[in-house]
């Protein structure tokens, strides 16, 4: 077994114990979960034990059903409990178009690094017919695989995560409502202030703003007061 194999297995069982945590902090079964993925039942199963591993848009859809953040799928924790998401989507639409789009962004960053799809399906360790079949999104890719399909083309795996549509929507709310939740509750009370929203939009407006403006702004300031 090459070191590539054994870190996928590896990866594949801590997603599996994962998974199954997110099913179980909100009460759902494993014919649930399944339907959610739009995968048999006997598949899903597979993922809980390690054996197999979701796709990507497949864990996007299942993260955004049960209302768990994306990320609790690359960490250590498990979750008490979570409250399932009330939107209807179609999940399966949903999956076959971003099936789609990651493997488009995987052939397009392989092709800006003049990497040959021989050469490329060396590296991950697959036979040349199933990479093409990635990458035309004809097969869901693995997540295991496609995180290594990201070190090969050094791309950020975050850059093939959904930045559109209602999961993209969804999952730009839990990282907002986690940012807030960590900060102090002074600072919280101030934001959430209408009497400061120009302040805010203030301080938005400068962060935009290149060095030289700023500094150039600062001189300004500076000329005023002295």
């Amino acid at each position: 077994m090459t070191k590539n194999s054994k870190t996928t297995k590896i990866r594949q069982k801590k997603l599996g114990v994962l998974i199954k945590d997110a099913r179980l902090s909100v009460k759902k079964t494993p014919p649930e979960c399944a339907q959610i993925m739009h995968v048999p039942e006997t598949t899903y199963l597979d993922y809980e034990f390690g054996a197999l591993s979701p796709s990507l848009p497949e864990l996007e859809v299942f993260s955004f059903q049960l209302n768990i953040p994306l990320d609790h799928f690359w960490g250590n924790k498990s979750i008490s409990k979570a409250s399932t998401s009330k939107q209807e989507i179609d999940t399966s639409r949903i999956i076959n178009i971003r099936q789609r789009i990651i493997g488009a962004k995987i052939k397009q960053a392989r092709q800006n690094l003049n990497l040959s799809l021989d050469d490329f399906s060396q590296q991950a360790g697959l036979p040349e017919s199933q990479a093409e079949a990635y990458e035309m999104g004809k097969l869901p890719i693995p997540l295991p695989v496609l995180e290594s399909f990201a070190e090969i083309i050094n791309t950020p795996l975050r850059d093939f995560f959904d930045s559109q549509g209602p999961i993209g929507s969804w999952e730009t709310q839990q990282q907002t409502q986690n940012y807030l939740s960590e900060l102090p509750p002074d600072l919280i009370a101030f934001i959430t202030k209408p009497i400061n929203r120009p302040y805010l939009e203030l301080a938005q407006r400068l962060s935009e703003m290149s060095a030289e403006k700023l500094r150039a702004i600062a001189e300004g300031l500076l000329e005023i007061t002295l």
